[in-house]
């Protein structure tokens, strides 16, 4: 409950930016009474191919006599925008990280103290596709994001052995681009993804509840 109280949060937060962005440029133009000209609603157009690296913090979790916890890791984004107007946008992205999870067994589970701490380590791998409403404000366009993914977890990328993963994700979050010249710019960025525990021990099962990971981010952007 608590990591669909924060994803939900995320998201509002993230879409009360953009809406407060949209009041802000259609009170300026209500007040000088001109509407956007047809040149700076092209601009307002933008496709761009972007790259980010950042921390995952990942969320414990407790079910079936197991407590299941994961370390936090650095990873790397990649992503794709298609922004054709303020509500109008789509993307997908690409994004990597380690994940390095300990299970445990709590005191109500079935073999109590026998049962052996595990830990495993493998690489987890994120497809997603988002919807991305924005507003341009000058060299400023702060977005939201909302969509849909698959994490992956390949067995044969572990260090040890472990089950191959996969889960549905829901992709939670917003940011903001910086346009340094025309073609490049800096963006900042969160993302929360919302997933069940992934059961990736060989002796352990997994909690079977949801969990999440936050990931704040930086990187740089290329418009075509």
């Amino acid at each position: 409950m608590k990591c669909r109280r924060v994803a939900f949060l995320s998201f509002i937060l993230a879409v009360a930016g953009v809406v407060l962005a949209v009041a802000g440029t259609a009170a300026a133009n209500a007040q000088t009474g001109n509407v956007q000209p047809p040149k700076a609603q092209a601009q307002a157009k933008q496709i761009d191919f972007g790259g980010s690296v950042y921390e995952a913090f990942m969320s414990s979790s407790t079910g079936h006599g197991v407590t299941q916890t994961p370390k936090n890791s650095m990873g790397g984004l990649f992503e794709l925008h298609y922004l054709k107007s303020r509500y109008l946008g789509f993307g997908g992205s690409l994004s990597f990280n380690s994940v390095n999870e300990t299970f445990v067994s709590t005191p109500n589970s079935t073999c109590g103290s026998a049962c052996p701490t595990t830990t495993v380590t493998g690489k987890s791998i994120v497809f997603d596709f988002d919807w991305i409403p924005s507003v341009k404000i000058g060299r400023l366009r702060p977005f939201g994001i909302a969509g849909l993914g698959l994490s992956v977890i390949p067995g044969n990328l572990s260090t040890y052995t472990v089950n191959t993963v996969m889960r549905p994700t829901y992709v939670f979050g917003g940011g903001v681009d910086y346009s340094l010249t025309s073609r490049l710019g800096v963006r900042g960025e969160y993302r929360y993804n919302l997933y069940k525990a992934p059961n990736l021990s060989t002796v352990f099962q997994a909690t079977g509840t949801y969990t999440g990971t936050s990931e704040p981010m930086g990187g740089v952007f290329y418009v075509f």
